[in-house]
């Protein structure tokens, strides 16, 4: 199967059609949201500093994420950096590495939105241990930070470009 991370506004109409349709397990709402929040980010006041990206599973949307620059980055993060916001897999195609592809093709999109960046940084909550093997397994750094979020307690995790 053929993956590739591509800008929103790089998908055709059915492609929007399908994105729109993805969904996270219940439990996981709480870390990511949904797609309708997601979307909602990136077009109810579209920004030069929020951009979408969907994973394309042999031209099939399966995943979701934002990314997050000045002047919509948050407090916490570095001002050379964006952030990572909202990754969602699809819950009829979890376990088939579609997170793990979508953060391996990150660092290139990000550069390719934004040249200038020297990193991509993103706040996971500490109970969501799979995210956290997942990120720190692909070279994430753990900051050793954690400060009260709006779950639990967040950890702050960052990757040099």
């Amino acid at each position: 199967m053929h993956t590739r991370l591509v800008a929103y506004g790089a998908l055709t109409d059915l492609q929007k059609q399908q994105l729109n349709a993805i969904e996270v397990h219940p439990e996981q709402l709480p870390f990511c949201g949904d797609m309708y929040c997601a979307l909602n980010s990136l077009l109810a006041k579209p920004s030069p500093g929020v951009k979408g990206f969907a994973l394309l599973a042999d031209d099939v949307p399966v995943a979701f994420l934002l990314l997050k620059r000045p002047p919509c980055l948050p407090d916490w993060a570095d001002a050379h950096s964006a952030t990572l916001h909202a990754l969602q897999v699809d819950r009829r195609q979890q376990g088939r590495g579609f997170g793990k592809a979508c953060l391996l093709a990150l660092p290139a999109a990000a550069l390719e939105a934004w040249p200038q960046i020297k990193g991509l940084e993103l706040s996971v909550d500490t109970d969501n241990v799979a995210a956290m093997g997942l990120y720190l397994g692909l070279g994430w750094v753990d900051s050793g930070e954690a400060y009260k979020g709006r779950v639990g307690y967040e950890r702050r995790l960052s990757l040099a470009l």
